[in-house]
């Protein structure tokens, strides 16, 4: 087993290819409920969560840790500055936050959405960074304002699963939304799928490059239905630009995964991260199809984040 210190991008993993092995292993053993005893699993929210937090919290109780959760953003407003006159809504200093809370964790989860109005101080992750300055224990990235690495994991651990050869071609798609969204699940597939070695087409409108230093490798296209000649795998995700930070230019309908794009693959599997908007990102022909792994997706959070939580007790303990 890789021994992880923190989890909070890539840049923590030794060996990604390894660590989506353990994963594997982890949904195929029976868990020692004994392994983490005794010790506890502290997650922030400072945005909402549905599969991130059941699945971290199931993950825990696979190994008989406990887990506290605590939903920041709705109720505990934390001031990130130094030196700043504390006199209007901010409740309490990370400096102080993070220090009592590392008091009560052995893990400390952290989710914190970016703002999408200034690159340079969302790209710089302020709360992350923050809490692995101040608090002493292990980081989790629960997802971030540039990434969500646990997404990646999981979504290679359903590649791998699935895949028909050892090298197949994946597309990252994107497709319109209402909403402005981050780049971090983008960013986390495109480098996570990367480190597998395997071949990548990220396929967008123009003016929705993301960031270079997570597609290096990958192969961009600007057409919505050349993109998936060929492909074994085709991952749908929105995200706002990061060159015109935060904006969106394009809600060309497209875009949308439709039955006729599907059919020029090579009968891939259709993936998302969920939650979808449904004849928006997708069809319903497609995601209600044999060929959508969505839910399997869903399931292997919980695996990812074991696999995770085991290998940062397994570093506590040396």
């Amino acid at each position: 087993m890789s021994i992880l210190k923190n989890f909070t991008s890539l840049e923590d993993v030794s060996d990604p290819v390894a660590l989506v092995d353990q994963v594997i292993k982890c949904k195929s053993e029976l868990q020692n409920r004994e392994f983490a005893k005794g010790l506890s699993f502290v997650m922030l929210f400072f945005n909402p969560s549905l599969r991130t937090r059941l699945s971290s919290q199931r993950a825990a109780q696979l190994i008989g840790m406990d887990s506290m959760v605590l939903d920041v953003g709705s109720g505990w407003p934390l001031e990130f500055e130094l030196g700043q006159v504390m006199d209007l809504d901010k409740s309490e200093h990370i400096k102080e936050a993070a220090q009592v809370i590392s008091q009560y964790a052995d893990i400390i989860g952290i989710r914190s959405f970016p703002s999408l109005k200034d690159r340079n101080l969302d790209y710089s992750e302020p709360v992350l960074n923050a809490f692995l300055e101040y608090a002493g224990k292990p980081i989790v990235n629960l997802e971030s304002g540039t990434g969500h690495p646990l997404q990646g994991l999981a979504d290679m651990t359903t590649i791998r699963e699935f895949r028909k050869t050892e090298k197949p071609r994946i597309l990252l798609t994107w497709a319109p939304h209402p909403r402005a969204l981050p780049q971090s699940v983008p960013n986390s597939f495109a480098e996570w799928t990367l480190s597998q070695g395997y071949e990548l087409t990220i396929a967008h409108p123009e003016g929705y490059e993301l960031n270079p230093q997570f597609t290096e490798g990958a192969n961009v296209v600007y057409n919505p239905e050349k993109a998936y000649e060929g492909i074994d795998f085709v991952y749908a995700k929105n995200w706002s630009s990061y060159a015109d930070y935060g904006k969106i230019s394009n809600s060309d309908p497209r875009w949308m995964v439709d039955q006729q794009k599907m059919l020029i693959t090579n009968q891939a599997y259709f993936m998302h991260c969920l939650p979808v908007r449904r004849n928006v990102i997708v069809r319903d022909e497609v995601i209600d199809s044999k060929q959508s792994l969505v839910i399997k997706q869903a399931n292997n959070r919980t695996f990812a984040a074991l696999a995770v939580l085991k290998n940062i007790i397994s570093h506590m303990n040396t």
